[in-house]
Parts: C-alpha cells; sequence; structure tokens
C-alpha cells in the first residue's frame, strides 16, 4: 500500500488540499471556497469556523478524490495566509470574535501613531517588518481593546492567539504551536533571537500567556485526533505559505527567487543563515527553520498585481474573462506610450506609499482599449522588476534566474515582457500549486518520505522557460518612463 503526502494550502478565499506523491506530483487536489465579511469600507474578516470547516471538507474530499484511505498519508504539512489573527478560548476553541484578515486596514491609525512616536526603527531591526495594519500585533491589540473583557482574560491565561496555522493546528491535534515563518509575520517575534520578544509585547501590550510555542518548520507538530479521519496522522510541518511557494520551488540557496503573481504579487529572495535589513522598504522575513536554525529571505509585495486584469474584465469592461487579456495586449505593436500605475489600494514596495492612486498616463487621440490592456499588463511587470532591483541593490549581487507561479503566471505575454525587462531567465514549474508542495515537502522531509533537499531538487523540472528578446536601450527607456510614471502618481495626492 503507496504512501503519500496530504498539503494543507489555507487561503485568504478558499481552503484547499492536495495530495503528492514522491515524484512532488498532485494525485488529487480539492478546493472549497467561504464567505468574506466586510463590516466597514476597508475591513475584512473570516469566521474562524468556516475556515476549519472548508479545511477539514477539503481534506476529506481529496481523499475520496485520490481513491487513498487515510492509513497512505504518511505526514501532513499545513500552509496557510499569513498575517491573519484569530483568538479563541483556551478551554473551549471557540472564537471570541472573527478573524481579522491581512488585508484588513482598520488599525492605520494605531500604526501610524508608532511612526509618530518613533517606533518605526525599533520594530524593523527587531522583526524586519515596518509597523503596518498588514501585520498581527497591532489586530491582536485591537481586539484585546474591542471584545469585552478579553484583556482580563488574556492575563488570566484563559485565550489563545494564533495565526491560521495555529488555529487549524488546534482543531487538528489540540496544541497550541506556530512556527517561525509565521511569527515572524506577527511584528511580535524577533527575527535575531528566534523568541518572541518582551519589549514588542511591552510595546503593544499583549499578554504573553496568549503566544503559541515556536517549532521549526519541519518538525513535530502532533496527530490529528482520531475521530477527524479515522485514524491519527502527524502533522510534520507548518509554514506561510509565500515561504511554502519559495521552499516548493526549491529555492534553497542564497540569491535564488521566486515571485508569486496572484491578486498581488509576492517575491522572496532567499538570503540563507543572514537576515539582512533592507534599506528599500522590503521586508525581512523568516524563511523557515528545517530543525538546524533559522534560515531567512527578503520579501517584496506588489498590492496589484493579477487584480488589474480582474479591474480590466470587471470595471473598465474591456475583456470577458482574464484570458482574453493576452490576446487584446498581443493585437498592439505596443502600448502606444500609455502607462498604467494600478495604484487602486496605495503602492507596495519599494515605495510603500498608501496613500497612491491609480493612473494612466500618456493617453493620446489615438489611444484604444488594447492599449490600455496592454500598458495594465506591462504595469505587473514593471512592478515586480522594481523589486527585483531593490532586491539587489540589498544583497549586493545579482539575481540571476526568476522562478515564477501563480495564476497571472500563465499569460505568457506578461512573462515574456517580465524576461525581457529583467534580462535573466523566468522560469515556471510544471507543478503550479507550489504553495501546496512546499508544504509536503517540508513535512516529508520530517518522515523521511524524501531524504533530503537534493533529492526534492530533482523533481523540479520547468514546464517553461522565458529570455529576454529586449535590447537594451528599449529597456532602458521603457523603464526610466515607468518611472516617470510613477513619479506622476505619487505626486498627486488628492483631499
Amino acid at each position: 500500500m503507496g504512501k503519500f503526502i496530504l498539503a494543507i494550502d489555507q487561503g485568504t478565499t478558499s481552503s484547499r488540499a492536495a495530495i503528492f506523491n514522491r515524484q512532488g506530483r498532485i494525485l488529487a487536489l480539492a478546493k472549497q471556497e467561504f464567505p468574506q465579511i466586510y463590516p466597514h469600507p476597508g475591513w475584512v474578516e473570516h469566521n474562524p469556523q468556516d475556515i476549519w470547516t472548508s479545511q477539514l471538507a477539503s481534506c476529506r474530499t481529496v481523499l475520496k478524490m485520490a481513491d487513498l484511505k487515510p492509513e497512505q498519508i504518511a505526514a501532513i504539512g499545513i500552509t496557510n495566509q499569513r498575517e491573519t489573527v484569530i483568538m479563541w478560548e483556551r478551554a473551549t476553541g471557540r472564537p471570541v470574535y472573527n478573524a481579522i484578515v491581512w488585508q484588513c486596514r482598520r488599525t492605520a491609525e494605531y500604526c501610524q501613531s508608532l511612526i509618530s512616536n518613533g517606533k518605526e526603527n525599533l520594530i524593523q531591526n527587531k522583526t524586519g517588518l515596518l509597523p503596518d495594519p498588514y501585520f498581527s500585533a497591532s489586530k491582536i491589540r485591537w481586539l484585546l481593546d474591542n471584545v469585552p473583557g478579553l484583556q482580563d482574560r488574556a492575563l488570566k491565561g484563559e485565550i489563545c492567539f494564533g495565526t491560521v496555522d495555529a488555529w487549524l493546528l488546534f482543531n487538528l491535534t489540540g496544541n497550541h504551536l506556530t512556527d517561525p515563518s509565521n511569527a515572524s509575520r506577527t511584528m511580535l517575534f524577533n527575527i535575531h533571537t528566534g523568541k518572541w520578544d518582551s519589549e514588542l509585547l511591552k510595546l503593544f501590550n499583549i499578554p504573553a500567556q496568549i503566544l503559541p510555542e515556536i517549532k521549526p518548520s519541519c518538525g513535530s507538530f502532533g496527530h490529528t485526533a482520531k475521530e477527524l479521519f479515522g485514524v491519527e496522522i502527524p502533522v510534520c510541518s507548518v509554514i506561510g505559505d509565500q515561504q511554502a511557494a519559495l521552499f516548493g520551488q526549491c529555492c534553497f540557496t542564497p540569491g535564488s527567487a521566486k515571485s508569486t503573481y496572484g491578486t498581488g504579487c509576492f517575491t522572496l529572495v532567499n538570503t540563507g543563515k543572514n537576515p539582512v535589513i533592507s534599506e528599500n522598504c522590503l521586508l525581512t522575513t523568516v524563511a523557515w527553520d528545517l530543525g538546524n536554525g533559522l534560515e531567512y529571505a527578503l520579501e517584496g509585495a506588489v498590492f496589484v498585481g493579477g487584480a488589474v486584469i480582474q479591474w480590466l474584465r470587471d470595471e473598465m469592461k474591456l475583456i470577458k474573462t482574464a484570458a482574453e487579456s493576452e490576446k487584446l495586449a498581443r493585437s498592439v505593436k505596443n502600448s502606444g506610450g500609455i502607462y498604467v500605475v494600478p495604484a487602486f489600494v496605495g503602492l507596495g514596495a519599494p515605495y510603500w506609499n498608501p496613500n497612491a492612486r491609480g493612473s494612466i498616463l500618456g493617453i493620446t487621440r489615438g489611444t484604444n482599449q488594447a492599449h490600455i490592456a496592454r500598458a495594465a499588463l506591462e504595469s505587473i511587470a514593471f512592478q515586480c522588476a522594481d523589486l527585483i532591483s531593490a532586491f539587489e541593490s540589498d544583497i549586493g549581487s545579482r539575481i540571476e534566474l526568476l522562478r515564477a507561479d501563480g495564476g497571472a503566471a500563465s499569460n505568457a505575454f506578461l512573462m515574456q515582457f517580465q524576461a525581457d525587462l529583467l534580462d535573466i531567465p523566468l522560469e515556471l514549474p510544471s507543478v503550479p500549486e507550489t504553495t501546496a508542495l512546499g508544504a509536503a515537502y517540508l513535512a516529508g522531509l520530517h518522515t523521511g518520505y524524501w531524504k533530503d533537499q537534493e533529492e526534492i531538487s530533482a523533481n523540479w523540472i520547468p514546464a517553461e522557460r522565458f529570455v529576454s528578446r529586449m535590447k537594451t536601450t528599449e529597456r532602458c527607456r521603457l523603464t526610466a518612463n515607468w518611472h516617470k510614471a510613477v513619479n506622476s502618481t505619487l505626486s498627486f495626492l488628492p483631499e
């Protein structure tokens, strides 16, 4: 009876489960979406029970799809949406409030007060992060301030806090645990000591009693309760989603990089055992801990990546399906001098300006919908090229290869233009589910399903490779014009 690895991939809009074999190929994939909750403009919440029940349902479904018995699962690996905050009663497991999602901006004023009070350097030097509502600490503070009696209950040890991985683990195993990759996104974790930081806990007035214990990303997190699957299955990895994709893309060596082209774009560069503190508004994060110490990455986020294609479809009505964007972009020779800066919710790294708003520049009487569609696609590549330039500045060396994944990576026009701008090869994986694959690989490493990272690397096969076909003069001209467009956008700050 063959053995396989089950990967839990809990995302922002859906809960997925995938089963992998020793070659790193998917036997089956199940997905269940769950509701998004928007109580006020800029606020985003999830029902924690929806997260749990949809994830459990996906796990049970994928076993049926693969026609496997639970006994055939050698281990479970977990990867998850990061930064999202859940708090629950330790005794009953009941949530005390909805999950506050990473996208939620309700604590923007609080974070600005941290900057105004001179706490930005303290936070960045300890955590590698910038004071922003994106991260968990201010969300925890909001819950402790706004749920009646919660601060007192937290001090008494009655309350558990966790990011989504800890919430799933608690429901699967009864254990209150997390890993360094998720802990490093809370703004409470010291990336140098590898521990929760007492000074930061004091700054945010967060009781240490609520925090989960930190275990290596690749290790023993307990066994699933027997009533869930009929047998107890070991949970052997936990890792945040972007770090999981880095591992799934086999970016194991310093300088290796991946970019996920989803709704936003997340680019990570492995920096090995060295936590590089960015001078370009990038984030320093823990990549993983294989049990032999922390390994690090630099991370840059583009807020609007594939979402600009959705904008073309849903708001501008230029296309009916996302796939049509490529055909429309190719219908013109170039963008006709048009530059779209999709700062719909501000600009991410390396600009990190939440107040910026989107713009379309260079419009002439001859501008048509194809030019705008092409410029919108090109904006994704321009933003990612800005990230790569910032990475190279911070690490002091050139990135030689970029591995890409995510939904928008299926757009061949975009991938070719990205390779053209970067002037380096860009590769797509033969297994697109790199996030789930990363969690599976880590779980399999702990159980001996895979011997080592060298064996895992042998599984990586490129499905497609793009190399630059653009002349240097054209690349420089386009990039210079893009930066003019960004500067123009940043100069427009409406009252």
